[in-house]
């Protein structure tokens, strides 16, 4: 059985208001009790019927990853948070940023610009193919957009119960609020792991 990690301690350490976190909290903690209650019927799930039309079985395994990837990204997303102003990037990391995105600022711009462009998240990912990194979208779903084998090192929650409680649609005071509370040391160790 998994348990959701507590993220209390971000409660007066970031930009956000206890209503907006403490709802975020509990979406992320619904995604957890989703994935337990799927491995728990797959574990019991008639695998002879399984077909891509429709079966038990066969629903459940397409539901998953959905129900994964939604808590790994809240993970991902709260580890990364409550540090504002008191860390700064590696300068490996500033380094590979400029040379993906020809500056700092371009990247900043670029991964707004994705953030503005989407529904879901905003994911700063290494390519390993293309030894880069990018700015990815995943739209709509969870697991629809994900680049197969890219560490990611930044996920920045779009879904409007991300912000809606306290920006309303100010998506732009949002992002700011994101950005003024990154921990770099957190987004640095990420990259310097996929070295």
């Amino acid at each position: 059985m998994l348990k959701p990690k507590q993220y209390e301690h971000l409660l007066g350490r970031t930009p956000f208001s206890k209503p907006q976190l403490l709802a975020h909290f509990k979406l992320y903690e619904g995604y957890v009790a989703k994935l337990n209650a799927i491995l728990g019927k797959l574990g019991k799930a008639d695998r002879a019927g399984a077909n891509y039309s429709f079966a038990e079985y066969s629903e459940l395994k397409r539901r998953e990853p959905v129900a994964y990837n939604g808590m790994v990204l809240h993970e991902l997303y709260f580890d990364a948070l409550g540090r504002a102003g008191r860390t700064r990037p590696a300068e490996s990391v500033k380094e590979r940023i400029a040379e993906s995105y020809g500056s700092w600022n371009g990247w900043l711009k670029d991964m707004k610009a994705a953030a503005s462009s989407c529904h879901g998240w905003a994911l700063l990912v290494f390519d390993p193919v293309e030894k880069k990194l990018k700015t990815n979208m995943v739209q709509s779903e969870h697991h629809v957009g994900l680049f197969v084998n890219t560490p990611i090192l930044i996920a920045l929650d779009v879904w409007e119960h991300a912000y809606t409680i306290q920006f309303g649609i100010n998506k732009a005071d949002y992002l700011k609020a994101f950005f003024d509370s990154l921990d770099w040391e957190v987004v640095s160790r990420r990259f310097l792991a996929t070295a």
